[in-house]
């Protein structure tokens, strides 16, 4: 098996891209748990500094209890959990009560699916394509988690920073100085215009998850490529909320999660980062 991955990338591709749609259904847990074991933990430790306590509640992680209906509490089957193919063959419905399931879910798997087998196809057999995988399926949950509560968990930010410079011990991605500049400029580039808008504005503009996302990418990737990040997130950011206040009237002062299009320029920049630099530097 390991040698048909190692000598046919067709096999590997596919291989790699069921892989994800099984991820893709783990992602989608970890973007409705964790936000909600991280209030749990957050009103424990209230409750600590008040020195009040709490009712028992049970126990509730990634793994329990068992996923089911929100509804209904249909527990969900493994023929029920099938990525993609299940959605279909219960037509969007729970089987237990008919009450529509979030279409969101089969997209969060097919774009886990999708994504991974592309980065699969573009860096090939080896561990580079392992690690970019991983960068990958951190930035899917992430963008995620953010667009439904504006929160970056350092769960995953915080390790995927240590991912990137482990994994460019060996230049992976980038020589390693690069890599350490890069996840210290990411962090202190985003912490500097949050501190300039604040005294400006008396506002805060972003949050530091974006702060610790930004490091990632820069631990990832590299410290040239933090300025197309940046340029293209913001791009993107500022036309998305221009959209969002012409059209869906959405008021100025409504916040808008930064962190999404940070993933999105990230993604970017592991494919193209430096066709882009190239092309750009050859314009200048």
């Amino acid at each position: 098996m390991l040698t048909l991955l190692q000598t046919n990338p067709l096999w590997f591709t596919v291989t790699c891209g069921i892989i994800g749609l099984l991820v893709g259904s783990f992602l989608n847990v970890v973007i409705y748990r964790l936000p909600k074991i991280m209030e749990n933990e957050w009103r424990v430790q209230c409750a600590e500094l008040n020195q009040t306590s709490l009712p028992d509640q049970p126990p509730f992680s990634l793994s329990i209890p068992r996923s089911a209906c929100p509804t209904c509490g249909h527990a969900i089957t493994a023929l029920e959990n099938v990525p993609i193919l299940s959605y279909l063959w219960l037509r969007g419905k729970c089987r237990g009560c008919q009450t529509r399931i979030s279409v969101r879910y089969p997209v969060v798997e097919a774009i886990t699916g999708i994504l991974t087998a592309i980065t699969a196809a573009y860096f090939g057999y080896g561990t580079a394509s392992l690690a970019a995988i991983v960068f990958v399926w951190a930035l899917i949950a992430l963008t995620f988690i953010d667009f439904d509560t504006q929160l970056l968990p350092d769960n995953i930010t915080l390790p995927l920073l240590w991912l990137g410079l482990l994994a460019n011990m060996q230049n992976t991605f980038t020589p390693l100085n690069s890599a350490v500049i890069g996840a210290m400029m990411g962090y202190l580039s985003l912490w500097s215009i949050y501190w300039l808008f604040k005294l400006i504005t008396g506002k805060e503009g972003m949050g530091y998850g974006d702060f610790k996302l930004l490091a990632a990418i820069g631990a990832w990737l590299g410290w040239s490529m933090l300025p197309i990040v940046i340029l293209l997130s913001s791009a993107v950011g500022a036309v998305v909320g221009i959209i969002l206040i012409v059209v869906a009237k959405q008021g100025r002062s409504i916040p808008i999660p930064f962190g999404p299009y940070l993933a999105g320029g990230g993604l970017i920049a592991l494919f193209w980062g430096k066709e882009i630099m190239q092309s750009y530097l050859a314009t200048l």
